[in-house]
């Protein structure tokens, strides 16, 4: 597997995929890329620079607008680069984006953890309740789990709503769970872009029709629709897994606070959908503000994360 791309709203949050060649030339808060070590003795946050590289995730939005809050509020400058999946593992593997918060393990994201992995700095999990899905709306009374879908085609015009083509999500629908069930016959897995997916999802839930699209826990999507994730009795969907904060060579060394930060930081799934309701549905292109307006509410995220380094901090204003 692969990668799973995804994003509600892409253009709300301002989150386009750039490509390579482009991430490569513009970030510059690598090792390579300029970072400076700051003061001997002093506050590892003068005059320092991190660059963020952010996935179109609902998840990864939320975390990586919550740690630009958290940041800069001690001190840092923080540049956020909207990239593919792709490129933030080479960039960051390279040393031109300082940090990753959503790399998924061992599953999704583990092609480029065998590819990067030897040269990326695993600062530790913050969630270890991620999941991949086949979903249907609740309504769906008759349709439980993975095996109901074969024989009952007709209800779905014998199609199983994806997303990216090239993504670990897909990967695994294709290759694993559809041979598994027995599903390549009666169905076609379309493979479209997420805003598609949950723009035919809402759309077949307000006239309440037949649906069955790839989904992933976290996503904001459960906070805001009545969901139903179909039993795997066959595990091919694939384990619960693991969601990673990664920095570039060396970042420890040069950001010793804030890896200790991350390595403390823990997020379970409640505060997680909390966490993707405020900062994107609520504060919409002004995400950071709303991350703000979530930690505010949520002290002791950080008061744990942080320890003393915490005190101090306000996001209530």
């Amino acid at each position: 597997m692969s990668d799973r791309k995804r994003s509600t709203k892409l253009i709300g949050v301002g989150a386009a995929t750039a490509s390579l060649a482009l991430m490569l030339s513009a970030c510059g808060g690598g090792a390579e890329g300029g970072v400076s070590t700051g003061p001997e003795g002093g506050d590892e946050a003068a005059n320092k620079e991190i660059t963020i590289g952010l996935i179109p995730w609902e998840e990864d939005i939320a975390v990586t607008h919550l740690w630009k809050a958290v940041l800069e509020e001690k001190g840092y400058d923080v540049t956020i680069k909207n990239v593919d999946v792709a490129p933030v593992f080479e960039g960051t593997a390279n040393g031109d984006i300082d940090l990753f918060l959503d790399t998924w393990l061992p599953g999704t994201h583990g092609d480029y953890w065998d590819e990067y992995g030897d040269k990326l700095e695993d600062l530790g999990a913050w969630n270890e309740g991620a999941s991949l899905e086949l979903t249907v709306p609740s309504y769906m009374e008759d349709i439980n789990s993975i095996e109901d879908l074969k024989g009952n085609a007709d209800q779905f015009n014998g199609e199983i709503i994806g997303i990216e083509s090239g993504s670990g999500l897909v990967q695994t629908t294709e290759e694993e769970a559809i041979p598994a069930y027995g599903l390549g016959e009666e169905y076609k897995l379309v493979k479209s872009s997420t805003p598609a997916m949950l723009e035919e999802l809402r759309t077949a839930i307000k006239d309440e029709k037949p649906i069955v699209v790839t989904l992933w826990r976290p996503h904001i999507i459960y906070a805001q629709e009545d969901l139903k994730d179909l039993e795997d009795p066959k595990g091919a969907m694939g384990e619960p897994e693991s969601l990673h904060s990664v920095g570039r060579p060396g970042f420890s060394e040069d950001f010793p606070k804030v890896a200790d930060w991350l390595g403390n930081f823990k997020l379970d799934g409640e505060q997680i959908g909390d966490l993707e309701q405020v900062v994107i549905a609520e504060h919409e292109g002004e995400e950071t503000e709303g991350a703000k307006a979530w930690l505010a509410e949520n002290p002791e995220v950080l008061e744990t994360a942080m320890g003393e380094d915490a005190k101090g901090l306000d996001f209530s204003s």
